[in-house]
């Protein structure tokens, strides 16, 4: 008898948890970092510096998840890799320039001359607002089939605006945690706007995603699957609204709570994966490729597994480790 059963089986669901498990710590990370710079326009120029410090000793080890994600993608799932970056090519350009340029904007910034730090602000919004807009018309294209059609290019553009303010509102909810004084007074106050950016991506993806598709309708809305379904839209009520409340009595005096705003943004993040991978599942492209059909061998699968015991734990590490030494109140940003 095999260990764990069938490789087959087993080793491509495990890939896929890996894979998603990427994903999701990508996008609740790199989520708060993008949305510090998506907040930009609104802050005065004393503020950018702390809060480019607030992520400064994090960005770089957060968008290694990205990387992971697709790696895992290209080795365990091939074909599903070939279909899925086929049909989303432009947006991915569009996603790595940006990234590109956030990453120089960040260098150059604090160490350009004075008259010059306004243009690698701009450049740090620019980047920012590319990738985040890119990522969320790859997922509106990824719900509707990733087909290309006036009526799935208009809600890859809902999807692609309620992700970037859903990132805003991460980031000011990181900047309530990182902050205090009036930045974070202001952060508070970008926070109860960037609320309804979430509200706007979860409405649009819980809409479309049973209407596009009779499988997920069934998987949604049968007895008695429609009841173990039910926890997710009311816990993500709940935290919407627990979000609201607490926003409105925040800060406080002893600055308890600012941590509370960042763990219900990010609760709210893992509610919405686990609902788009309980729809799509087991299909990696949707209504195409299953991940059984998709996935490499399971003697390639067992090696490359190897390999990822190994390096995610070490990721993991690393960024505990990160957020450990750098935990607290952000400060001066210096280079010297």
């Amino acid at each position: 008898m095999e260990l764990f059963g069938d490789p087959a089986v087993w080793l491509p669901l495990a890939f896929a948890g890996l894979m998603g498990l990427s994903i999701l710590i990508y996008v609740v990370l790199d989520g708060f970092d993008l949305g510090v710079g998506l907040l930009f326009p609104f802050a005065e120029d004393a503020e950018k510096d702390r809060m480019v410090a607030s992520i400064g000793p994090f960005w770089d080890a957060n968008e290694t998840w990205l990387v992971m994600a697709i790696g895992l993608l290209l080795v365990a799932f091939p074909t599903a890799h070939g279909a899925i970056l086929t049909a989303l090519y432009l947006p991915v350009a569009v996603m790595l320039i940006g990234l590109i340029l956030r990453g120089v904007a960040f260098e150059f910034r604090a160490k350009a001359p004075l008259p010059h730090k306004g243009k690698w602000n701009a450049a740090f919004l620019v980047g920012s607002l590319m990738t985040s807009l890119s990522q969320g018309f790859m997922l509106g294209l990824y719900i509707m089939g990733l087909q290309y059609t006036l009526a799935t290019v208009i809600f890859g553009a809902i999807t692609a605006l309620g992700l970037t303010i859903a990132y805003s509102f991460i980031g000011a909810t990181w900047l309530i945690l990182k902050t205090d004084g009036a930045l974070q007074k202001n952060a508070v106050e970008w926070a109860k706007g960037g609320i309804w950016g979430i509200v706007l991506g979860l409405g649009a993806v819980s809409a479309a995603s049973p209407l596009v598709s009779p499988r997920i309708w069934d998987k949604w809305f049968s007895v008695p699957e429609i009841f173990l379904l039910a926890p997710l839209p009311i816990m993500s009520l709940a935290l919407i609204a627990l979000l609201w409340v607490a926003l409105r009595r925040l800060p406080t005096r002893d600055d308890s709570f600012a941590w509370f705003p960042f763990a219900c943004g990010t609760a709210l993040f893992v509610l919405a994966f686990f609902g788009l991978a309980y729809s799509f599942y087991p299909y990696v492209v949707p209504e195409q490729l299953t991940l059984y059909e998709a996935a490499s061998a399971p003697e390639s699968l067992m090696i490359i597994l190897i390999g990822a015991v190994i390096v995610i734990p070490v990721i993991i590490a690393y960024s505990i480790l990160a957020y450990t030494v750098f935990r607290g109140k952000a400060t001066e940003l210096r280079y010297d």
